[in-house]
């Protein structure tokens, strides 16, 4: 098991808004979206101050407050590297990213194609990943990938999901979905799996079949 580590952000991940055409309308969202702090604080003042909020209203006002909160970066041609120890963990590429910074929770959502790298304890390239698109969770370490996900090991081993979710507190990779499996003596499909990251162990809750390759 791996510790938690830092995400390294490699390559022109700090893009100015300035630099695009439709940066004059992001910059104008984000103030104003900001100015609703203050207006939902008076509203709030001047609310109790006639009569006690009900569950509800709170509820409201304070959902509304954690939306203002929400500041987004953008960023295109990604290029994201996970550090553990001085060595890379996963690197990920993809043509466009952006990241949603809210009070208790952050992501970063990669438009495709993406292209995913994962290493070993040695820092040795182990497997390889393909994907339309992925998210990073950051408090919970975990990439996702979607749609037409397809995996390729060192050791020839194959995997196909439309998803695919890698923990780097476990070092393992899941899967809800249906999956196939091919190496280069057999082949397996089913629902339902979890594996080590070269998939030279792993479990499908519910196979469908076993095929031997010729």
């Amino acid at each position: 098991m791996f510790q938690s580590s830092p995400l390294q952000w490699m390559k022109n991940l700090m893009t100015t808004h300035s630099s695009y055409p439709a940066s004059e309308t992001r910059e104008t969202g984000i103030l104003v979206l900001r100015s609703v702090v203050p207006l939902f604080a008076l509203s709030l003042f001047l609310f109790t101050a006639c009569g006690e909020l009900s569950d509800f209203d709170t509820r409201q006002i304070q959902s509304s407050l954690n939306d203002s909160l929400t500041t987004t970066t953008e960023s295109w041609d990604v290029e994201m590297l996970l550090m553990n120890d001085g060595r890379s963990r996963i690197k990920i590429d993809g043509s466009y990213a952006i990241s949603y910074q809210m009070p208790n929770r952050k992501e970063t959502h990669i438009d495709g194609p993406v292209y995913v790298q994962l290493y070993d304890s040695t820092g040795t390239l182990e497997t390889e990943a393909w994907s339309k698109r992925a998210i990073y969770l950051e408090s919970e370490s975990e990439f996702e990938l979607f749609d037409s996900v397809r995996v390729h090991t060192v050791t020839e081993r194959q995997l196909y999901s439309d998803y695919l979710k890698w923990s780097e507190r476990t070092d393992r990779i899941t899967s809800p979905e249906f999956v196939t499996i091919i190496t280069p003596s057999d082949s397996i499909a089913g629902r339902g799996f979890n594996g080590l990251t070269d998939l030279s162990n792993y479990t499908i809750d519910e196979p469908r079949g076993r095929f031997l390759v010729d």
